[in-house]
């Protein structure tokens, strides 16, 4: 599941190199999904976001995406502005293979790319020209591709309802800014108790400098917290833990990947069944835990705080 609501157009085993229109250009939120293989003999590949598709003289490239595979390789990032460069910024981790397979996810935000590679986070990319600008993919290089998806993400034109009854912890005179319900620190009430087959989403974005947040889910009448979620960026640790009966619980820390990094938007999903609750991030199954609180009925707060800013939460 990598969106709530989705709008797709697909492109199938496309002739690279490959320069396409991107009809309607692109919006916050759309992914740009590219599946597909590294020969063994591919020195260097790139996915460019152009601005048109001329040659003479060569079109600007808003996000040039660029693995090169010498030595131990390293993806290039840059722009192409009046047929110049401007300042490369390079990766030295290679998240790319010769000889196999590879999902690029191609985030579009307001003010940068986010790329993630066979579900894992790889980097962000500040946008240096406008994204309305953006009206063409062009691929090239020793690269093979299956598929390219364009999935339009409108994840507030849902049916999902937003959590009801939210309370804004009041921070001296402040008010809040552009009117938005979701300020951190975040206290709600749930629309409805915590069952199986419940899902609550947070939408948010880490801050550029952070050390972790925190997602409650507890009851309203004790200081039990049934689920404590505590990603800690610094240290790229993902905690989980209960707080029952004034004390806490043993830690759980392992996972395969963690899931966040400074600057990143993400949709973290928490599904709750009769055993466990599950959690992904950004379409990524990430983890389970196992209910300590078992009197899921009672679990009717949400509460989130630390280094994010939050952009929608919804329950259903």
């Amino acid at each position: 599941m990598i969106s709530l609501d989705k709008m797709q157009k697909t492109i199938n085993n496309p002739v690279v190199p490959y320069i396409g229109t991107i009809l309607g250009g692109l919006q916050p939120l759309e992914l740009v999904v590219v599946h597909g293989f590294v020969p063994e003999d591919s020195d260097r590949f790139q996915m460019d976001f152009q601005c048109g598709n001329s040659v003479k003289p060569r079109a600007d490239i808003a996000f040039h995406f660029n693995p090169r595979f010498k030595r131990s390789g390293c993806v290039v990032c840059n722009t192409l502005q009046e047929e110049r460069w401007g300042l490369e910024e390079i990766t030295y981790a290679m998240p790319f293979e010769k000889g196999k397979s590879f999902e690029i996810v191609f985030m579009v935000l307001l003010d940068k790319f986010q790329v993630a590679v066979n579900g894992k986070h790889f980097l962000l990319y500040k946008h240096r020209i406008d994204l309305e600008k953006i009206n063409t993919l062009g691929i090239y290089g020793k690269v093979e591709v299956q598929m390219i998806e364009f999935i339009s993400n409108n994840p507030l034109q849902g049916s999902q309802p937003s959590l009801l009854g939210a309370t804004k912890e009041k921070v001296g005179n402040d008010t809040v800014p552009g009117g938005s319900q979701f300020v951190v620190p975040y206290v709600a009430r749930l629309n409805s108790a915590v069952a199986p087959g419940q899902t609550i989403v947070i939408k948010g974005e880490v801050n550029e400098n952070p050390n972790s947040f925190s997602i409650n889910l507890k009851p309203s009448d004790t200081s039990d917290i049934a689920l404590h979620l505590n990603p800690r960026i610094k240290a790229k640790a993902f905690v989980r833990n209960s707080y029952l009966c004034d004390s806490w619980g043993e830690e759980e820390r392992s996972i395969d990947h963690f899931p966040f990094c400074p600057g990143m938007y993400f949709e973290l999903i928490i599904f709750c069944d009769a055993l466990h609750y599950k959690v992904a991030v950004n379409g990524v199954h990430t983890l389970e835990y196992k209910h300590r609180f078992k009197q899921l009925g009672k679990i009717n707060v949400l509460e989130i705080y630390g280094d994010i800013r939050l952009l929608d939460v919804r329950s259903w």
